[in-house]
């Protein structure tokens, strides 16, 4: 019976062994799923929740809050200055979309094609990315645009076009388009380094073999380089929808008014809704903020989950 007791004893103690053995890999996920909601998950419920919401101060305890269901969805649309804000997001992201991924691709397919000093003009193009968006747009505000010293106004002047030196880039008329040169200027660095990377892994012997068919350059860029350059596509248009999304501080350097129709976004004018700044602002809403969030978090995923479908391959992703 004692040797029975004893190999059962032992049996049960290699069975809570194998159990123990079993959750450690538990245990080891579980500070990474409290990481993941706690940083990640949680905040977007949150967000989507005060969204239904009205909320004066974006620190107010739940009990606070008064419902109001889809008010706040019906009154951004009905507000002409939310309605500017999104058509000028859109300006942003379709007009700056096509010139930054343009010379992104141009500048990226003339590093790729063996010129000399590679490094060198990759690090100068994409030098501005490393300076903070502040310190670049005072550049382009004081040192470019100046109607004073500007470099247009010098450039201009210098080259005799009178009409051209005269113009005042910050006016009304002018600012959203010196806005946007300045702020895609910015970008082309980044966008550039997706396309070389795609660039780089096309095997050479595509194009070797295109070379003996007798396919000139252009040729190639056409049916080999573009082609197998879709994923890289998806990325950039995706990251650049993001950073669109979140266009705040441009639009605030380039305006001394914070609801200036000119420049204002949709960032913007979350902004005037949770901490009530700007002229057109009486009464704060963090509900309403919200309701900025969602929506633009939603135009995102639509853009993401078109361009998955537009762009779909079978070749390089990155």
């Amino acid at each position: 019976m004692r040797k029975q007791s004893s190999g059962q004893r032992g049996q049960g103690t290699a069975a809570a062994g194998k159990r123990r053995a079993g959750n450690a890999p538990i245990l080891f996920v579980l500070p990474a799923l409290f990481f993941f909601f706690s940083v990640f998950l949680y905040p977007i419920l949150r967000t989507i929740l005060m969204s239904f919401f009205r909320i004066e101060g974006i620190t107010d305890p739940i009990p606070k809050w008064s419902f109001v269901g889809l008010q706040n969805y019906e009154k951004l649309f009905r507000t002409a200055l939310f309605r500017i804000s999104l058509w000028n997001l859109f300006r942003i992201w379709f007009l700056g979309g096509i010139l930054v991924l343009s010379l992104s691709l141009l500048f990226a397919v003339i590093l790729e094609s063996g010129i000399r000093g590679k490094r060198f003009f990759r690090a100068v193009i994409y030098l501005p990315n490393i300076v903070s968006a502040v310190a670049l747009a005072t550049m382009w505000l004081q040192y470019v645009y100046s109607p004073k010293f500007g470099l247009l106004k010098t450039v201009f002047s210098s080259l005799g076009m009178k009409s051209l030196s005269k113009i005042q880039w910050l006016d009304s008329a002018h600012k959203f388009e010196s806005l946007l040169l300045a702020y895609c200027f910015g970008m082309i660095g980044y966008h550039m380094l997706i396309f070389m990377s795609g660039i780089e892994r096309i095997g050479t012997e595509y194009y070797e073999a295109a070379t003996l068919d007798g396919a000139g350059r252009f040729q190639q860029f056409r049916y080999i380089t573009l082609p197998l350059l879709k994923g890289m596509f998806r990325t950039n248009l995706t990251m650049w929808s993001v950073t669109s999304v979140g266009f705040f501080v441009w639009s605030q350097l380039f305006s001394t008014v914070t609801a200036d129709t000119r420049t204002i976004t949709p960032m913007v004018y979350l902004y005037m809704q949770v901490f009530g700044a700007g002229n057109s602002v009486t009464e704060r809403n963090a509900g309403t903020g919200a309701a900025v969030g969602v929506l633009l978090s939603l135009a995102v995923i639509l853009i993401f989950q078109l361009a998955n479908r537009l762009l779909r391959d079978r070749d390089l992703e990155f």
